[in-house]
């Protein structure tokens, strides 16, 4: 992590002057520690962590979806007969 900072810095140090949480500053060097492929194996890169998401949420809404057309076909099933 230190390899990011000026060596005269700490992460402390680092966030004073811009109103930064010291831990808003940890987060951020490890995020770009993960995206220089410098931080622990099997980290998802920023990129990643992106498709990540928009795949979960997208799988959400085939599931909704789906327990719709169940639920249709169930109801058109039963009023055909």
């Amino acid at each position: 992590m230190t390899h990011l900072l000026p060596p005269y810095l700490g992460v402390h140090e680092t966030g004073g002057g811009s109103h930064l949480t010291e831990t808003a500053v940890r987060k951020w060097v490890a995020q770009v520690e993960v995206s220089a492929d410098h931080g622990p194996s099997g980290a998802l890169k920023s990129d990643e962590r992106d498709e990540l998401r928009r795949l979960r949420r997208e799988n959400m809404r085939l599931r909704m979806e789906r327990e719709v057309l169940k639920k249709a076909t169930a109801f058109f099933a039963k009023e055909s007969t």
